[in-house]
């Protein structure tokens, strides 16, 4: 039987990254579904959800109403299999009512402290390894929700409720294709005064072990489901 997992994308250049062939060889059919063009709520019903982040604030849904669609549908898969990246993450944590709050901002490769129920899960091979983190908003966690991991700058990086996994930082992301990132988001780094050579080497440096748990995060999410 082919399963579908569909892939709710706001930002053309952020998307399953080194998670797509890891997903393909488990048997899912990838879809993707861009926010604003394509109809989102047809991920209500696939056997895996993913929803990616974009440089949206979560509440903004009077700006984007968009994100009141895919609201709904993390609502309707409140008891199936969905994963959060960033803005998905922090969406996910609006659903289960939680809130979603300005926090200290985080760009480029730095590790994470697995808590020790995160390293019973997914999670484990991220423990003190670098990933790639790019936001400025982080989110309380929801009622009956597992704290998986933190950093010093935002205790609440990832969480897990019921079959859901929301994460704050880009475990899927591709250090291949860092410069569609430093590309796309150059207004941002301007912004912030950060300069894109040391991302690019960052990602050079810390490539590598970055992938490698990310493969491993959605390798164990799915042959858990």
């Amino acid at each position: 039987m082919t399963l579908r997992c569909d892939v709710i994308r706001f930002v053309a250049f952020e998307d399953l990254g080194v998670w797509e062939p890891e997903l393909r060889a488990h048997g899912y059919e990838v879809r993707y579904l861009d926010a604003g063009v394509d109809d989102v709520t047809e991920a209500s019903g696939a056997e895996l959800a993913i929803v990616l982040g974009a440089p949206i604030d979560a509440p903004d849904s009077a700006g984007y109403p968009v994100l009141d669609q895919v609201r709904a549908v993390l609502a309707a898969r409140r008891d199936r299999p969905t994963v959060g990246v960033c803005l998905g993450a922090q969406l996910m944590a609006l659903v289960a009512g939680a809130s979603v709050l300005p926090g200290a901002r985080e760009v480029g490769f730095a590790p994470v402290e697995v808590t020790e129920a995160g390293r019973r899960g997914p999670l484990r091979a991220l423990d003190c390894a670098p990933v790639l983190h790019w936001h400025t908003d982080t989110f309380t966690l929801p009622d009956g929700a597992v704290l998986l991991a933190s950093t010093a700058a935002n205790r609440n990086q990832a969480f897990a409720l019921g079959p859901w996994l929301a994460v704050q930082f880009h475990p899927e992301a591709d250090p291949e294709a860092i410069e569609r990132w430093l590309i796309g988001h150059t207004g941002d780094l301007r912004a912030w005064g950060i300069d894109p050579r040391e991302l690019r080497q960052a990602a050079r440096d810390h490539g590598d072990a970055a992938a490698m748990g990310g493969v491993q995060v959605i390798r164990e999410y799915v042959r858990a489901l």
